[in-house]
């Protein structure tokens, strides 16, 4: 009997694991994955991941892989250019790193080990254990070996959109919005771009940062109905994409670039929000809550709350507040956390700006402090509500004397 089961062991479920095995739980956690292994992602943690990294004290062990330090960010849109960086954190964090999810992953998995959690990787879960209306635990196998079961106190599905715990208790989506865009993206060497976040006319966009191994990930986004056009030549669309947003990085990719993995296409499910706990249930990560990566908060989020998590299940097991209070906290506080940039996300990812957003940033990218709060922003170390507060917009548009009639400082005043 285990007090925790955890399925899937990547940016969500490895660290849950981990968390509860240092404060002496026994926790099974199991991946139908052998690791090392990829999966899709942007890659991309923002400085409140890293912080939680190093507070895990993981960080030193991602930073020796090779992978490079990025201290200066471009973000886009149209004609509007923001440039900058956000301010160190408060524990001294003054970059962004994009690892490779086999590196990453694996320096996870490896930790939840080292930690006491026992780890079945190559497992798939084929169904769930009841006792009554509660869930009680897991079957699956190995391989195509024989079906075991496990039981525990708690199952926690960490295992994806595609969720087979979520599926499995009929987890219902409570908020949502369709997906946009579609992205795709490979490694490339000989490019030497820096952080690129660029999104041109035309409802397209580009981004590349440095990740392990002396590469690159060039990655292009376009609306989804454009898609079947798109994936007959995608080197070809890569190619037009970035010379049409810009001509010069184009000239760069077209004369020294060179593609050395194949593409990896993402059509991105929906963004949503779904029931995470029930009678002996619960769901982390994109399990229960995903949103567009075109801000790249999926990784931060799933460290973020899975910490979360952990501390409310560590709470209700050391004989505190039983799981139908702490179960119900984590959801509120999970949505509450995180409801600015799922926001944010789902409202900037469309590739066009409504006309708040528009002169929001626009502004910001006049004013070098701004432009820093705007990286803090969206590195997750400045409050939201100070960065899009009326008074902070109205001060702002003073600064920079913009223009009166394009002034909006608040989402409802702008839609009249």
């Amino acid at each position: 009997m285990y007090d925790v089961i955890v399925v899937g062991t990547r940016v969500s479920g490895a660290p849950l694991a981990m968390l509860l095995a240092r404060k002496g739980y026994r926790v099974l956690a199991v991946d139908r994955a052998l690791f090392p292994s990829d999966t899709s992602s942007t890659h991309y943690i923002h400085q409140a991941g890293l912080s939680l990294l190093k507070s895990w004290d993981l960080l030193d062990r991602v930073t020796a892989t090779g992978c490079p330090p990025v201290r200066h960010l471009n973000f886009t849109y149209t004609d509007i250019d923001i440039r900058g960086m956000a301010d160190p954190s408060p524990d001294g964090i003054d970059a962004v790193y994009c690892p490779r999810r086999t590196v990453l992953d694996k320096i996870l998995v490896d930790a939840a080990d080292a930690a006491g959690a026992e780890v079945i990787s190559g497992f798939t879960v084929t169904g769930l254990l009841r006792d009554g209306d509660a869930v009680a635990g897991i079957r699956g196998r190995v391989g195509e070996g024989a079906e075991h079961e496990f039981r525990a106190k708690l199952v926690v599905g960490a295992d994806g959109s595609g969720s087979t715990v979520a599926k499995e208790v009929g987890a219902q989506v409570y908020e949502g919005s369709p997906a946009a865009c579609f992205v795709y993206y490979s490694y490339y060497e000989g490019i030497d771009w820096g952080m690129q976040h660029r999104t041109g006319f035309g409802e397209q966009q580009f981004a590349a940062w440095p990740t392990n191994d002396e590469l690159y990930l060039v990655a292009v986004m376009r609306k989804r109905d454009r898609f079947r056009e798109f994936r007959t030549d995608p080197d070809a669309g890569v190619q037009e994409i970035v010379d049409q947003i810009d001509p010069e990085i184009g000239a760069r990719l077209r004369d020294s670039g060179r593609r050395v993995e194949p593409f990896r296409p993402m059509l991105y499910p929906d963004n949503y929000r779904r029931q995470s706990y029930g009678p002996g249930w619960a769901l982390v990560g994109d399990a229960g809550y995903h949103k567009d990566p075109f801000t790249g908060w999926g990784i931060t989020d799933s460290f973020k709350y899975a910490q979360l998590l952990s501390d409310l299940v560590a709470e209700t097991l050391s004989g505190g507040r039983p799981f139908e209070e702490t179960m119900p906290e984590y959801q509120r506080e999970r949505d509450a956390q995180s409801a600015s940039t799922f926001e944010l996300t789902t409202s900037i990812s469309e590739l066009t700006l409504t006309p708040y957003y528009d002169s929001v940033f626009r502004a910001a990218s006049m004013s070098p402090d701004y432009s820093t709060k705007f990286f803090g922003l969206i590195a997750g170390l400045y409050p939201p509500e100070k960065f899009f507060g009326e008074t902070e917009l109205a001060e702002l548009y003073e600064q920079v004397d913009f223009p009166v009639q394009a002034r909006h400082v608040s989402k409802s005043e702008a839609a009249l």
